[in-house]
């Protein structure tokens, strides 16, 4: 036996999706406007995760440009069926609604390549595909009602899919509205078939405080379907804000080979007041059945802080689980970029990256030249080493990225007068900048400058030194409960990376990288 510590993936790694082929399971999750897009991890055992690829990882596969923050990927299903890994997703636009749609791609490994994206013409968020045992396979999703009874109505709706094809066929089927009537968006539907049952998995309340897990079962897989009377079956919201955990929801049923059952599953890790800077991060819940229906941590009825796994024989994990201390080569899998595969934007040069200037800010809504990192912890060095000779206007440094209109820069820059260099502390919120403060840097202008941003739960230290030896200085501290997602929107957790811009300026300025280090502290 193993146990595992919540959460099983710390960081802003939402919408778990997860299934099973022979031992290994396999997870994907959400990563809205981040490349590489949709992170594949593997594991054995539900305890040790590796992860070993992404399903979006060329340039072209998909088109992001002009989408804002918190819009692309969201909550992908994946499945596997005759030898072929298959993936639905929704690319989304809050800008433009029109643009993108629900999605398919398929692999035979899953570490990839995957296929190019097979659009399925149909409108609204959450799609998932199901094999029934007769060989039929069917694709559902969630959409708005069209003549809602209440706001933010949803619905569950079903159609065939023709393997050969890859195309919807047949009739539509909509199967559920949710369970509690006047609950908002009854999202990342997920269907089984147990037993001779088919049972419906949805999440409602809305991806925050009011989220919970509900099940409905039916003798048909077009329904119709009756809900438990006991929904919903799992949440957090009756406990307040003050809980270690909430938000818990959109969860993704699997059955290991010694016939126990689990669920992967989001929730949020509040600190510092009512902020969770983490993200939605993935949790793991052991289910049970009774009476026909499934128990999610039966006995507790909440997440716990700990899982035992049976089948596992593996040490003790906990939340630092997939992530590594000292310095993160580019080769690491977790390095992503805006809009753009970190290749596009980036070089890789030794242990760190050159990094070309780009004239987008990362308040443009465009490919800025920033390759990042999750913040996973909640204390937690990140440093850099950079070097360039800029240009009066141009920068270079570590950003703690949330959005275009949220994030703080600690940055390289010329002083005012040319003369020399300084570092900045800049801090945009809400769409607006402003200067925390600054430190004069002594040296020649291209001469290695060590950056840093010491995270101890909502203080962001952002410091500067020059020269081996040199203690750090702090340039100023910015306060994380103003990042997250309660006090700015969106659905994302907080990035930390490597970003250079010249404002706007044409420019041939490159900027050496030469390492980047994460250092978990407790």
């Amino acid at each position: 036996m193993s146990t595992v510590r919540n959460p099983l993936l710390p960081g802003c790694y939402p919408d778990p999706t997860i299934c099973r082929v022979g031992d290994t399971f396999y997870l994907v999750t959400s990563t809205f406007e981040y490349l590489p897009g949709l992170p594949v991890l593997r594991s054995t055992d539900l305890v040790g995760w590796e992860q070993i690829g992404h399903v979006v990882d060329r340039t072209g596969q998909l088109d992001y440009a002009g989408i804002a923050s918190s819009g692309g990927l969201y909550a992908p299903t994946l499945r596997h069926h005759d030898g072929v890994f298959y993936l639905v997703c929704t690319l989304v636009d809050q800008r433009d609604p029109a643009r993108g749609g629900n999605f398919l791609m398929t692999a035979t490994d899953p570490a990839g390549p995957w296929s190019d994206p097979v659009w399925l013409g149909v409108a609204g968020i959450d799609p998932s595909i199901f094999f029934d045992d007769d060989g039929r396979a069917w694709v559902h999703g969630t959409r708005l009602v069209a003549e809602p009874e209440w706001y933010h109505q949803t619905e569950v709706w079903l159609r065939e899919l023709d393997l050969e094809r890859l195309e919807l066929v047949g009739p539509e089927h909509v199967l559920w509205t949710g369970a509690v009537r006047g609950a908002v968006w009854a999202e990342g539907p997920h269907l089984y078939k147990v037993d001779g049952t088919y049972y419906l998995l949805a999440a409602e309340g809305g991806t925050e405080i009011h989220h919970a897990i509900s099940v409905a079962r039916a003798e048909k897989v077009t329904g119709p379907y009756e809900g438990n009377r006991g929904n919903p079956v799992l949440t957090h919201r009756h406990l307040g804000r003050g809980v270690d955990v909430v938000g818990v929801g959109h969860a993704d049923l699997t059955q290991a080979p010694d016939g126990s059952w689990w669920a992967v599953l989001l929730g949020m890790r509040p600190y510092g007041g009512y902020h969770y800077n983490l993200g939605r991060e993935t949790f793991l819940v052991p289910v049970s059945w009774e009476d026909g229906w499934p128990v999610f941590a039966p006995g507790v009825g909440r997440v716990p802080p700990e899982v035992d796994v049976p089948f596992a024989d593996a040490p003790v994990l906990g939340a630092a689980q997939g992530t590594a201390s000292g310095v993160v080569e580019p080769g690491d899998l977790r390095w992503t970029a805006v809009r753009a595969l970190p290749s596009d934007v980036a070089a890789p040069r030794g242990e760190g990256w050159e990094l070309p200037l780009r004239a987008a800010t990362l308040a443009d809504v465009d490919v800025p030249a920033f390759v990042g990192l999750r913040q996973q912890h909640r204390a937690v060095d990140v440093r850099a080493v950079v070097a360039a000779g800029l240009a009066p206007g141009e920068e270079v440094g570590l950003a703690v990225r949330q959005s275009e209109r949220d994030h703080v820069r600690l940055v390289v820059t010329t002083t005012d007068d040319g003369a020399g260099l300084r570092a900045v502390v800049v801090h945009v919120r809400g769409g607006a900048a402003a200067e925390l403060g600054e430190v004069r840097l002594e040296g020649p202008s291209d001469a290695p400058v060590t950056l840093g941003v010491e995270v101890r739960d909502q203080d962001y230290r952002l410091v500067v030194a020059t020269g081996a030896g040199t203690e750090p200085r702090t340039v100023a501290v910015a306060d994380g409960r103003t990042l997250d997602t309660v006090a700015a929107g969106g659905f994302l957790g907080l990035w930390i990376g490597a970003y250079a811009s010249s404002n706007g300026r044409p420019t041939s300025t490159v900027a050496h990288v030469e390492r980047v280090e994460y250092l978990p502290r407790g």
